[in-house]
């Protein structure tokens, strides 16, 4: 049994031994151990806090983002609608243009229509006078070829005019 229980001696220099190595390590090694523990403890904390931080700015760029997109749809329905409005009058006006053209060309047509009318009509009397002419000529010609045909038409050509 001697074996198995310490002698009395031995636990007094055990426990002293464990005491001046605890005192040792409270001095030595405990302060830097707990103080790297407390550093530890606050670079997490500072890094969550810091996490946290960044997360709140990220939610504040999001929202501005979508605040910005919101702004450029805007932007972009209204100059596409300026861009339509100004398609609109752009095509209104050549319509009109085109109308107010094609009215010109109709009536500048048909002026040139009269005047061919007229030239045709003046060309067609000057033939149908030059015509009537040569065919009075002729008649002329064979009417007065008798002597006694010719004095008795001046006579009745100068009745005529005293009636008239």
């Amino acid at each position: 049994m001697d074996l198995v229980t310490p002698s009395i001696g031995l636990v007094f220099w055990t426990l002293i031994s464990f005491l001046i190595l605890l005192v040792l390590l409270k001095k030595i090694a405990w302060k830097p151990v707990l103080s790297a523990i407390h550093e530890r403890e606050r670079s997490i904390e500072d890094a969550l806090n810091k996490a946290e931080i960044a997360r709140e700015e990220i939610a504040a760029l999001t929202n501005q983002n979508e605040s910005l997109l919101k702004q450029a749809r805007a932007e972009r329905d209204e100059i596409l609608k300026q861009a339509k409005t100004l398609k609109d009058q752009i095509v209104t006006e050549a319509k009109a243009s085109a109308q107010a053209e094609g009215n010109k060309m109709i009536e500048k047509a048909k002026t040139e229509i009269n005047n061919q009318k007229i030239a045709a009509l003046s060309e067609v009397k000057s033939q149908v006078a030059s015509l009537s002419l040569e065919i009075a000529e002729k008649v002329l010609k064979t009417q007065f070829a008798d002597k006694q045909a010719q004095e008795t038409l001046v006579t009745q050509l100068l009745n005529d005019v005293k009636l008239n």
